[in-house]
């Protein structure tokens, strides 16, 4: 009897982060459905890696969620999810485009919500699966101009926690992370408008280092994953100063690298 592949689900795969989960999972013989919103890129990857079935969908949108939702209660092998779909904006909350702040929290967090509670009955049932919510170094600080950014994440990291915490009290074998990774090589930052030159080169990452530090943890169990000693070091340090001097550092920061919106 020839036994069907373990089956990994992968949003926001069609560059960066998402791109590189999708390779490694392959490489290590699972089955791939690949979320994302943009089909060509989505479907020449797919076709690259072989046995991955590209499915298009624009996570911000509550009929695409459900999409993926159902694909995910129909696929009786899914062991593997990682929850990578996201996007930034810049600018103060205040004078955002509010569309674009409903899109964002939607994503990060309703999303989110509803691609887990599909995945979990099936991995719970089964004693089997793991989760990977990217989440981001932002969720362990507050700066101007990326509030929401922020503020999405840091739930991801509590939401993850929470599901960890619930898993373990049943005696779930299931595993969950949250990933938080700083500034990394891909499209993220450009479509942001971020310029990579005001950032120092020390503090960038490559994503398959991003990726290969997640996965490694996973196998030990890590819940917050955050690549880098440097990003490491910086969110210990941080908490053990006072507010008011968090804040200053972050205005600090914000003047000299907040960009407008719109």
């Amino acid at each position: 009897m020839v036994q069907s592949r373990p089956v990994a689900l992968v949003t926001g795969a069609s560059s960066g982060i998402g791109e590189v989960f999708a390779r490694r999972l392959a490489g290590r013989g699972y089955a791939l459905l690949l979320v994302a919103r943009r089909k060509e890129r989505l479907e020449k990857l797919a076709a690259e890696l072989g046995n991955a079935e590209a499915v298009v969908a624009d996570l911000a949108r509550d009929e695409d969620v459900q999409k993926v939702a159902g694909r995910i209660l129909a696929e009786a092998d899914l062991e593997f999810l990682v929850n990578n779909a996201g996007f930034g904006t810049l600018g103060l909350f205040h004078e955002a485009d509010p569309v674009g702040q409903e899109r964002m929290h939607r994503l990060h967090i309703l999303a989110t919500v509803q691609l887990m509670r599909a995945a979990l009955p099936t991995m719970v049932r089964r004693g089997r699966g793991a989760v990977i919510n990217v989440s981001s170094v932002a969720a362990f600080f507050h700066n101007p101009a990326s509030a929401g950014y922020g503020a999405t994440k840091a739930w991801i990291n509590s939401f993850t926690e929470g599901i960890c915490v619930e898993l373990k009290s049943i005696g779930s074998p299931v595993r969950v992370q949250a990933l938080c990774p700083g500034f990394t090589y891909s499209e993220f930052h450009d479509r942001v408008g971020i310029d990579r030159a005001t950032i120092p080169k020390s503090l960038w990452m490559t994503a398959e280092e991003v990726v290969d530090t997640s996965l490694r943890a996973l196998e030990r169990g890590q819940l917050v994953v955050i690549p880098g000693w440097r990003y490491r070091a910086l969110v210990r340090l941080h908490p053990l100063l006072p507010r008011r001097l968090r804040h200053a550092a972050a205005i600090r920061y914000g003047s000299r690298n907040r960009q407008p919106s719109g």
